[in-house]
């Protein structure tokens, strides 16, 4: 039942205003909630047919696609070992897509163990010192030398990233508790 403040609350939500201001600032998508495979192959399938009304070149299409199917899986895989009793589900990932002037912007987040920050932060500081050539071979390397990890990957996910995305990537880690810290990832992708 909904209490009268509740009703007021939902009186002064004004959905046509919140749709316009996500058009005039370039949102194509987003998203704040639980994770779950069939949700996150929802939000894939969504964001492909939104890439595919916008975006003539079917070579940044298959680009952003790409980066976003990486970008999903990691997120999904390590949702998976965040023990969901001590946060709100309703806030364990968010994912927004926008597109400002010739360049698509993907902004993630999800929970992390603070035991896990310290990898994280190195294997993106390393990423971003690279080259595109060093990339190149680096993922090369990983690719034949690398074994699949517990959550099915070789290690290639922040490599291939931001090899296809040809810009640095951008995080920040925020505590949240003694155990986790929120993760959050924006990936630059060039429409030109």
């Amino acid at each position: 039942m909904v209490t009268s403040e509740q009703h007021q609350l939902l009186n002064q939500l004004d959905i046509q205003s919140y749709y316009q201001k996500m058009q005039s600032s370039n949102i194509l998508m987003s998203y704040k909630g639980a994770a779950s495979n069939d949700l996150l192959t929802s939000i894939l399938a969504i964001a492909q047919s939104k890439l595919a009304e916008l975006e003539n070149k079917s070579v940044v299409k298959k680009r952003v696609f790409t980066i976003l199917v990486e970008i999903i899986q990691n997120i999904y895989h390590h949702f998976a070992e965040v023990e969901v009793d001590n946060l709100h589900e309703d806030d364990s990932i968010a994912f927004l897509l926008s597109k400002i002037d010739d360049t698509y912007v993907i902004i993630t987040g999800n929970y992390v163990a603070l035991s896990d920050i310290a990898a994280l932060k190195s294997r993106i500081d390393e990423v971003n010192a690279m080259n595109a050539e060093q990339l190149k071979e680096k993922y090369r390397e990983t690719l034949n030398t690398g074994s699949v990890s517990p959550k099915g990957g070789a290690g290639l996910g922040i490599i291939d990233i931001a090899r296809r995305s040809g810009s640095k990537l951008e995080y920040t880690f925020k505590e949240y508790s003694t155990k986790y810290s929120f993760f959050s990832l924006t990936v630059k992708i060039s429409a030109l």
